[in-house]
């Protein structure tokens, strides 16, 4: 696929949850073919400088999704509808910025060194206030470990989802072409 690299534990020095690839997501239904994570080649770069950021506080991304099919989008958006015609916490696959169909977004979390989940509050795709980054009804802890995520990202040349804490994206993501993907990458 253009433009797309693939992310793997071992060549990028991360954990992978791909969520989509099983149930064990929002939808309760497996949305990929396959557990397999792509970025932008221009996302990589960010990545990798939020990768070694994060190694050096001794912590680890974890990484739930990156490229998204337009499809998988399109099933999202129409399974979580909102009174927003850009979408709430799904993008419109129809006008929307769609920024994980461009390869140039990322959800993610932060883990200890041994893998294990800092808390955040809530778990990925909670599609509550309670996902907001300004959130003030979860623990300090959380509220801490959030601030720290955002700083990583930020600092790595992220942008951030204000209703999303797990969501970074590359600035401008409009300059970045939607990638058409295969059929078999898509399991819906």
């Amino acid at each position: 696929m253009l433009n797309l690299t693939k992310i793997t534990e071992k060549s990028h020095d991360v954990i992978l949850d791909l969520r989509y690839a099983t149930t064990n997501n929002v939808c309760g239904k497996k949305l990929y073919a396959h557990p397999i994570c792509y970025l932008h080649e221009s996302a990589v770069e960010a990545l990798s400088r939020a990768v070694t950021a994060a190694k050096n506080r001794g912590l680890k991304l974890k990484i739930f999704d990156g490229f998204r099919p337009l499809e998988v989008q399109k099933f999202m958006f129409d399974a979580f509808p909102s009174a927003d015609p850009n979408g709430g916490f799904v993008s419109n696959p129809d006008g929307g910025v769609t920024p994980h169909c461009r390869g140039v977004a990322v959800d993610l979390t932060l883990c200890d060194a041994e893998g294990n989940e800092l808390e955040m509050g809530t778990d990925f795709d909670e599609f509550s206030d309670l996902a907001f980054h300004n959130c003030q009804k979860i623990s300090a802890v959380a509220q801490k470990n959030r601030l720290l995520l955002l700083d990583l990202m930020t600092s790595a040349g992220w942008d951030f989802y204000s209703k999303e804490w797990w969501h970074y994206q590359l600035f401008n993501p409009r300059e970045y072409e939607i990638i058409e993907t295969p059929q078999n990458f898509v399991a819906i």
